[in-house]
């Protein structure tokens, strides 16, 4: 076993991941320069105020995401202020004593249900440091509970079945180019996808977990890791060992936690488009001929739109007022409350940071057309090969591409008029095209440093993305391979 000084001299020197996105946005304008000469006019050299202006254009193009994160800040200090979610967690994890491990693979497969369903991907940042707390108390690590959260909501996504992000634009994408897709076939591939790669999570993270408990030296984490950790969740773990009781308030404020985060979810969902037999629940109000609203749906009240139809905008206007409520129902006083949500919200700017510089980087390579570039040309490279070959070689074009263009909707919008044509084309099923790149962005978004989802979470874990990697390498190896196999067998079928 490795000493937690032996972990921390492997360590020492590795860059941030500030440092590792702004390494990689040089890249790409480099790159553009290069490709520009030989591209036809299809791709233009980035200029030096393109490379400089980046992060900004990133963070506009991220800003719901980003003021969603700083919002959520505020609403996550109030509840450690209240002292109901450290209380909270100490309680669980005692319930639990003994079968702690098992809160894993039940909530990995929860989250696999959201990427599924939902394409479950940022909404899951608030999640990564409750359960670093969470997991730090039962014993192990923060990158058993950022584990949980990311290989969870990964999963689901790469297996979607019915995520209107993932496959519900590449259907979209593909009906605009009058190819007909068997919904059917695709939620099969989604859930087989979907059980099989979360199974294999699951026991992945739980082996690790289990040796963390048993000696805290097998952390993949460097002493600054473990020391940044257990300043911001450390608290939590503290309690855990205390014989800690909930207040009549603190227990209130935790039913209001729960309610908030259920809410936020199903907002998100678009169930109304998913089950038209809860359209009538999610009733989405009567307009008139121009638009203007007749009977306002109940359930938009607070936002302006129903549940169903939520984004961030919706959310961050949810957990606003909710973060108030808490603090009220959670006894603390005006100026509390005020100076609680801006210290909160302040923790969060070195998180918001990250995924405006991460976007910075997709918004680099649209500007030049470097994203369409590749594609046109992978798409050239797939033509007349048989079919135990086109499905692996195309899940790798995917694979390439996703690290241009990490958007799953983009990557639809862009690729499916062109990827599913040439499917057709050869004689291949689309909806194995669909799940094809649906699996192989699906496992880039695991681990891809363009990702704000991930780089947020990640921050909020206090775990750097070096150490994600060298974590999760042999598990996206894994994936990868079981996903073409997957894949491959049913192009070959279909």
């Amino acid at each position: 076993m490795r000493t937690m000084t032996e972990t921390a001299k492997k360590k020492r020197g590795m860059p941030s991941s500030f440092t590792i996105l702004l390494a990689l946005l040089l890249i790409v304008a480099v790159i553009t320069a290069v490709v520009a000469g030989v591209s036809g006019g299809a791709v233009t050299a980035a200029k030096p105020s393109d490379f400089f202006t980046a992060p900004v254009k990133g963070f506009a193009d991220a800003l719901p995401v980003c003021l969603f994160v700083m919002i959520l800040g505020g609403f996550l200090g109030m509840m450690t202020e209240t002292g109901a979610l450290d209380n909270g967690i100490a309680v669980l994890v005692k319930k639990l004593k003994g079968r702690e491990i098992w809160i894993i693979p039940v909530l990995m497969f929860i989250f696999a249900l959201g990427g599924t369903s939902y394409g479950m991907c940022e909404e899951t940042v608030p999640f990564y440091a409750l359960l670093a707390a969470t997991m730090m108390a039962a014993g192990f690590d923060p990158l058993v509970g950022a584990a949980t959260v990311l290989l969870g909501a990964g999963c689901g996504c790469l297996g979607s079945t019915v995520n209107p992000f993932a496959v519900g634009a590449a259907v979209d994408a593909l009906s605009s180019k009058g190819i007909e897709v068997n919904q059917t076939i695709i939620i099969a591939l989604g859930l087989i996808l979907t059980v099989v790669t979360t199974a294999i999570s699951a026991v992945f993270v739980m082996n690790y977990a289990k040796k963390v408990k048993a000696d805290k030296g097998s952390t993949f984490l460097s002493l600054q890791e473990q020391k940044d950790a257990e300043e911001a969740h450390g608290a939590a773990a503290a309690e855990a060992t205390k014989d800690v009781k909930l207040t009549g308030r603190q227990k209130a404020v935790l039913w209001i936690f729960a309610f908030t985060f259920v809410v936020m979810i199903v907002g998100f969902i678009p169930l109304a488009d998913l089950n038209a037999g809860v359209a009538g629940f999610f009733d989405n109000g009567v307009y008139d001929a121009d638009g203007n609203t007749i009977t306002q749906a109940w359930s938009a009240v607070i936002t302006g739109l129903p549940i169903g139809q939520w984004y961030f905008d919706e959310a961050s206007t949810w957990f606003f007022i909710m973060a108030i409520v808490i603090g009220i129902v959670g006894g603390l006083s005006e100026k509390k409350i005020v100076d609680t949500f801006i210290s909160g919200a302040a923790d969060m700017m070195s998180v918001v940071l990250i995924i405006a510089l991460a976007r910075g980087i997709s918004v680099l390579m649209a500007a030049t057309g470097l994203d369409m570039y590749v594609l046109d040309a992978a798409a050239n490279m797939l033509s007349g090969v048989p079919s135990f070959i086109f499905a692996p070689v195309a899940f790798l074009v995917y694979f390439g591409l996703s690290f241009l263009i990490p958007s799953t909707s983009g990557m639809a919008t862009v690729s499916m008029p062109i990827m599913g044509p040439l499917a057709v084309k050869l004689g291949f099923s689309p909806e194995v095209m669909v799940m094809i790149f649906s699996a192989a962005i699906g496992v880039v978004n695991l681990f891809t440093p363009t990702s704000g989802a991930i780089m947020g979470g990640l921050s909020l874990a206090k775990i750097e993305w070096t150490t994600w990697v060298k974590f999760a390498l042999k598990l996206i190896v894994i994936l990868t391979l079981v996903s073409m196999v997957i894949t491959t067998v049913a192009c070959m079928i279909l």
